[in-house]
């Protein structure tokens, strides 16, 4: 695809027109591909996501702000609820930009978790480019319909939290007991181990989850043992 219809094909799935559709072109274009294509390709995006990462931040902070009075702590814990890698992820994952991302070979072919770190990026740099092609407003816009727009379902769901607290408060106000975490395996070699890490309550497996490291199996444990409790709920 020349660049002239895979800008056309990006706008499309943004529906916003560049003014300069060259920077859109260079936020999707992971640093990876650079080092592939140097006599072609002149710049990655990384520049337009610190960009993009502040305008985002400014954005969901003013509208926490604005229309919450909640104190400090819990403003801090929302706005980092909605702009953590999983929330900007999702919200990359609903326009469609993985087929627009341009990766080296290698990164093709990277694994699940570092694809949803490159689409997360991928977010931040496409609002760094619409807010230097067409300003704050239209880029509060799109931060507005893409991200903001969750707050309401993270809020009623709990997801804000940290998922260890959230089901040791479940946990204690509905099983009186506090979790345990094991880790149930371990595989690969040291420099790329996976654990697998359930989570008990009251001696019953509630969830388990994999990670690089015991704690990120904690979470992702964390995580399961949560849905087991909403889906409890919704049974009662």
């Amino acid at each position: 695809m020349d660049m002239t219809a895979y800008a056309l094909f990006a706008q499309d799935k943004l529906h916003v027109t560049f003014n300069d559709p060259s920077l859109l072109v260079t936020a999707f274009t992971h640093r990876s591909y650079l080092n592939e294509h140097k006599k072609t390709v002149s710049e990655h995006n990384e520049r337009l996501e610190f960009l993009g990462d502040a305008v985002l931040e400014l954005v969901v902070t003013e509208y926490l702000y604005i229309n919450y009075k909640d104190p400090e702590g819990v403003l801090t814990n929302w706005r980092s609820s909605l702009v953590r890698t999983e929330s900007i992820g999702a919200a990359a994952a609903k326009f469609e930009f993985e087929p627009l991302l341009r990766l080296s070979r290698g990164e093709k072919r990277g694994t699940d978790r570092a694809r949803a770190q490159i689409l997360a990026n991928s977010f931040e740099a496409v609002t760094g480019a619409l807010y230097l092609d067409q300003g704050y407003d239209a880029a509060k816009v799109f931060i507005t319909e893409s991200v903001v727009s969750t707050f309401q379902h993270i809020l009623a769901s709990g997801s804000w939290m940290d998922p260890k607290s959230h089901l040791q408060e479940l946990a204690q106000s509905q099983d009186a007991a506090t979790p345990v975490y094991k880790v149930i395996s371990e595989e690969g070699p040291d420099h790329d181990k996976v654990f697998t890490v359930g989570v008990y309550v009251n001696g019953s497996l509630r969830g388990q989850g994999n990670g690089p490291s015991k704690q990120a199996g904690q979470q992702k444990a964390a995580e399961a043992a949560l849905t087991f409790y909403v889906t409890a709920d919704a049974q009662t």
